[in-house]
């Protein structure tokens, strides 16, 4: 089935900014699919599916699939949302696992680039596209002992500005946000914030005196995602209130 909307898709949607990416660009009159590692269970997926009846959760799992999927139901990627999550783990450097590093690596650097990949052939094939990394502003600051984290996010960083210049030819545009102390499931949840002493001590930190909210990830997503950001790319936005 083809669609005259453009469409988007969002990955790991239940965490980190994807729901509010997933709300805003659906907002914007994108058709959203929305891939998710619980998707696997149909359960899982059919609950989402009915709190969220204008976003469409997919099911394939590999990045070939994934985007096949999406072009059998809909005909056309317009844009791709990569919303990558991993645990930030807190180590000294020399106490750190190399399994960790791997891990954060496969599942913020390679993860995306696979995905990316597997998008970037039906994005020049229309001549356009926009493609948008999550990531995290603590790469662009640094945070002491959690060098793994940071340095996964840093690669992705590093993978938007390369890629930028590789696709600017075909009218592809690629960038990042980079969150940090905005509430989300993920990092800065309900949960990690209800304790009143650890919240004093975020907020210390952030010089606008107060977390960013999900709808404001969401729509910075919704604006690279739009018209607007035709002439940006190759840039990793922060959105953490003057952290970094």
């Amino acid at each position: 089935m083809n669609s005259s909307a453009p469409v988007a898709l969002v990955t790991n949607v239940t965490g980190f900014c994807g729901q509010p990416a997933a709300e805003a660009l659906a907002a914007e009159d994108f058709t959203v699919v929305c891939h998710d590692p619980d998707f696997a269970d149909p359960a899982a997926r059919e609950a989402y599916a009915s709190a969220h009846p204008v976003l469409q959760p997919a099911t394939a799992r590999e990045p070939q699939a994934l985007v096949g999927e999406v072009l059998a139901a809909h005909g056309r990627l317009d844009v791709l949302v990569n919303n990558d999550v991993y645990p930030a783990i807190r180590a000294r450097v020399e106490a750190a696992a190399l399994d960790d590093l791997r891990a954060s690596l496969e599942s913020l650097v390679v993860a995306p680039f696979a995905l990316t990949a597997a998008a970037v052939p039906v994005m020049k094939e229309r001549g356009q596209g926009k493609i948008i990394f999550v990531t995290s502003g603590t790469a662009l600051r640094g945070l002491s002992n959690y060098s793994m984290y940071c340095a996964a996010r840093g690669s992705a960083n590093a993978l938007v500005v390369s890629l930028a210049r590789e696709l600017a030819r075909h009218n592809i545009q690629v960038n990042a946000i980079a969150p940090n102390f905005v509430e989300n499931p993920t990092y800065f949840s309900a949960k990690v914030l209800d304790d009143e002493q650890a919240r004093a001590k975020i907020l210390s930190q952030i010089p606008l005196g107060r977390l960013g909210k999900p709808g404001e990830a969401g729509a910075l997503v919704a604006f690279l995602a739009g018209p607007g950001s035709d002439f940006i790319t190759g840039r990793v936005l922060p959105l953490d209130g003057g952290w970094a």
